[in-house]
């Protein structure tokens, strides 16, 4: 399979530099061709808050991340740009469903949109006084055509629990469950044929946290822990991520939503970058 990498936002924090030790965030996504058209994992902001900018995702938000709103960085320019049309996306599978997440959605309404469970039911329910906040319900308000996907029993991938979402269109591609970020938080892991791509979305911010922890600047520390919704198993999460990538079996290549180090960072056969 041909997997395409796309950076589908900007970020210019106003702390970035001061706390971050970086000038800028990205919002790395996953095009990946396959038989039965076009997968998109995660899709970044879409053309929407692209015209409503802070409108759309709040303005303090907005004030304090500082999010580009170019509308060349949307999933469906650039899935337009390398000669597909938006109709050519037949799924869409989603980390997790934060705005800069999940933006995107409403660009392919036509495609089937990938969750796990416990995801789909947070945003739904939005139990929590942080679910109220971080998540954007116009981004769904489309209705979109979810696919709900739990656990497979009695299989795992590298030890890790693991749904496979498409197994007649592209068996290579799983959804693994790494909860902590939100609820249902996942990643997403596509064989291209030279071993795995493992997008991490935000189990982690910053490459060093696989492989050097204590490098990390202590306000991207901060900042992957005040957005968890469960600190704790966030952390133990990690460090089993962290093992996997010291393993570096299969061809693993892990990479994370945020980290520009990461995007398109990815190298090898099969893959490219707009």
């Amino acid at each position: 399979m041909k997997v395409h990498h796309l950076n589908c936002a900007t970020f210019c924090p106003r702390a970035c530099q001061r706390f971050f030790s970086r000038s800028h965030f990205v919002a790395h996504c996953l095009l990946v061709e396959s038989d039965d058209g076009l997968i998109l994992v995660d899709t970044g902001y879409g053309a929407a808050e692209c015209e409503q900018k802070g409108a759309r995702v709040g303005r303090i938000y907005a004030w304090m991340m500082r999010p580009a709103f170019d509308p060349a960085e949307t999933a469906r320019a650039q899935v337009e740009a390398l000669g597909f049309s938006a109709d050519d996306v037949r799924h869409i599978v989603v980390t997790h469903m934060d705005a800069d997440h999940a933006g995107g959605l409403p660009d392919f309404p036509q495609a089937q949109v990938h969750i796990f469970a416990e995801e789909h039911d947070a945003i739904t329910k939005r139990a929590s006084f942080a679910e109220k906040g971080r998540y954007a319900p116009d981004q769904w308000a489309h209705g979109p055509n979810w696919q709900i996907h739990t656990v497979a029993r009695g299989e795992s991938w590298h030890g890790f629990e693991r749904a496979r979402p498409l197994p007649s269109v592209a068996p290579e591609l799983l959804i693994v469950p790494v909860r902590g970020h939100t609820r249902g938080h996942s990643i997403v892991a596509v064989d291209d044929g030279e071993g795995w791509l493992v997008h991490c979305g935000d189990a982690y911010f910053d490459r060093r946290s696989l492989t050097d922890p204590d490098a990390v600047p202590k306000g991207i520390r901060r900042l992957e822990r005040a957005l968890a919704l469960d600190d704790e198993m966030r952390a133990a999460n990690l460090e089993r991520l962290r093992a996997l990538d010291a393993a570096g079996g299969e061809g693993m290549r892990l990479f994370c939503a945020h980290d520009p180090v990461d995007f398109p960072g990815v190298s090898g056969p099969g893959v490219s970058a707009p």
